[in-house]
């Protein structure tokens, strides 16, 4: 059970929020709990795994499912492979039928389709409920959840807080700590596993806490990062991504906790009826934090003289959070300090976490150190799909930067990256959607005769190669490029493992010139 310190902090009332493409249909998913003899419409097979594991949860569960998605079967190969023996009643691939999203019980959307999608609006105007995968798992669940969502960082914060409850475990404090959502780990076939006395740890995104919206869910402790605009090419309005995120503390209860980022004047204002913590900066050691929660500061004024406290009611401990930390930057410390905010709630020991913590390497695809090659270091941070995720990353180094950046086109506002690439960047190599206006913005922030050197590619492998010949010894080749992928790549896993296979093969290159 969540071992909130409940009853002890400050409670404020949660306000009622306008959520206006979404009507919350609880009865008509909940009446679905019971899956035997339904039919289900399986939207969007993809790649990642998530829907391969929600076809064979409804399989196993009795139900009748169709398959349907755009692409056609050579695309989904792979998918289809793991699918090889389950009793799907139909495939409708390379296009979909509105029969299917008609006659049908129960559609499982993909997060990443619009709710305005024409064969979901088929379907909610023909009495179907609408599910995903992460409300099918979240439904019947019976262990407390603790969420993580935010513009950036999510994924390494949810990646810590597992961490350390994982940590817990074996050192026999509370049951065990799985890992799912957003991160990219389906628990659906884990459901007969999991217990009661078990923690879950889950990134939501923003497209799943928008659906999770209609069945009133927030999670036992939910952690909100950070907040800046994104995805607007989904949310079309700032205000609809904020509602959409603000669904991790909507329907929270007085027993339940909700970790916020008290430096974000977005986010630290969302209304919950949650215990709240908070984590951030403070000026110094001598300005005690208005919140409960877990709070880094300086001492003398030295960067690197950093300092940490845990302040919960009746305690006080200064602990050194920053020389735990094996990943670099300072954006990584603000993760590891909401991941310890959030364990505090649990009761867990500064001893678990520094455990959990200096042994915590960097997520594949975030700031991961992929190689070295005749004295260039090579970071793959393909994750860095937003400009405020670029931005931590390229001021992570100190050395100069060798940049790898742009890509699809989400809409949102890249100057602020731009003026960061112009101040910090020795080369930048644009790809993608996003070349042009990334270039106009960096010339205009460097001024005349100033600023990187702006190299431009046209497809992956020329850009790669483009950063490797700016690059000289003693330069940090960063792949940070602050846009989705989906242009040139088919995911930010795709775009990473790119990079890191070509990193691979400089360094045989360079192995066999010896």
């Amino acid at each position: 059970m969540l071992q909130s310190r409940r009853g002890v902090l400050t409670l404020l009332p949660m306000s009622a929020t306008n959520f206006p493409l979404i009507e919350r249909r609880c009865g008509s998913c909940r009446d679905l709990l019971s899956l035997k003899g339904r039919r289900a419409t399986v939207m969007g097979l993809g790649s990642l795994g998530g829907a391969v594991q929600a076809v064979r949860f409804l399989v196993e569960a009795g139900a009748m499912v169709t398959v349907t998605d755009q692409k056609p079967a050579g695309q989904l190969a792979a998918s289809l492979r793991e699918l090889s023996g389950v009793a799907v009643e139909r495939y409708a691939l390379g296009g979909h039928d509105e029969e299917d999203f008609r006659d049908t019980d129960l559609v499982v959307a993909n997060p990443a389709v619009r709710p305005d999608h024409p064969l979901l609006k088929l379907a909610v105007s023909s009495g179907v409920a609408i599910t995903t995968e992460v409300q099918l798992f979240l439904e019947r669940c019976p262990a407390p959840v603790a969420a993580v969502t935010g513009s950036n960082g999510k994924s390494t914060t949810t990646a810590m807080l597992h961490r350390i409850f994982d940590i817990a475990h074996q050192r026999g404090v509370g049951g065990r700590a799985w890992l799912g959502g957003n991160i990219g780990v389906s628990l659906l076939n884990r459901l007969p596993e999991i217990q009661a006395d078990d923690v879950v740890v889950m990134e939501l995104s923003s497209f799943q806490l928008y659906w999770l919206n209609q069945i009133s869910w927030s999670p036992s402790l939910g952690v909100v990062t950070n907040f800046a605009p994104n995805h607007l090419d989904w949310h079309d309005t700032v205000k609809h991504y904020r509602e959409a995120k603000q669904s991790i503390f909507r329907w929270q209860t007085p027993g339940d906790v909700a970790v916020v980022n008290d430096n974000d004047a977005d986010a630290s204002q969302w209304p919950t009826s949650g215990n709240r913590l908070g984590f951030g900066w403070k000026a110094d050691e001598s300005r005690h934090p208005a919140r409960w929660g877990v709070f880094s500061f300086t001492v003398g004024g030295g960067a690197n003289e950093c300092r940490t406290e845990v302040v919960l009611p009746g305690s006080r401990e200064e602990f050194p959070l920053k020389s735990w930390l094996r990943v670099p930057g300072v954006h990584n410390l603000q993760n590891a300090m909401a991941a310890t905010a959030a364990a505090s709630a649990w009761n867990i020991s500064l001893a678990v976490v520094e455990e959990a913590l200096s042994g915590y390497p960097a997520l594949p695809h975030r700031l991961e150190r992929v190689g070295e090659v005749e004295g260039r270091e090579f970071f793959n941070d393909s994750l860095a799909t937003t400009p405020e995720s670029a931005i931590v990353g390229i001021e992570a180094f100190e050395r100069p930067v060798v940049l790898l950046a742009g890509g699809y086109d989400k809409g949102v506002n890249l100057a602020a990256m731009s003026q960061v690439i112009a101040r910090h960047c020795r080369v930048v190599v644009l790809m993608g959607q996003t070349a042009n206006e990334i270039e106009r913005q960096v010339r205009e922030a460097s001024g005349e005769g100033s600023g990187p050197i702006i190299v431009r590619s046209s497809d992956p492998q020329e850009a790669f190669a483009a950063a490797w010949e700016a690059s000289q010894p003693g330069d940090v080749v960063l792949l940070s490029p602050g846009c989705a992928s989906y242009d040139w790549f088919q995911n930010f896993r795709d775009r990473g493992e790119q990079f890191r296979a070509f990193v691979s093969k400089l360094d045989e290159r360079a192995k066999d010139r010896v």
